[in-house]
């Protein structure tokens, strides 16, 4: 990213999050979804191995988060930055 005379981004870019604040915004996505799916497969899973479980739970909750969820939250996110500059 170029940057202009008086140092700051051009007009119309965004720098991207910084490190701590995607760290927060994936936890804010993967912590709801591990704990609603953890009671939804309780019914079908609640005997299988633990190590089972968190597999079958990952194969669903990280595409969700990944491609939905996360992405989701980013514009948000970006919004408020928007707002708040």
């Amino acid at each position: 990213m170029t940057q202009n005379i008086s140092g700051t981004a051009p007009a119309g870019t965004q720098r991207p999050p910084s490190v701590h604040a995607r760290a927060l915004i994936t936890w804010l996505a993967i912590f709801p979804l591990v704990s609603i799916g953890f009671y939804a497969i309780e019914p079908f899973a609640g005997d299988w191995n633990p190590v089972a479980r968190a597999f079958v739970l990952s194969i669903v909750v990280v595409p969700l988060a990944v491609y939905l969820v996360v992405p989701q939250l980013m514009r948000v996110y970006q919004g408020v930055r928007r707002r708040r500059s």
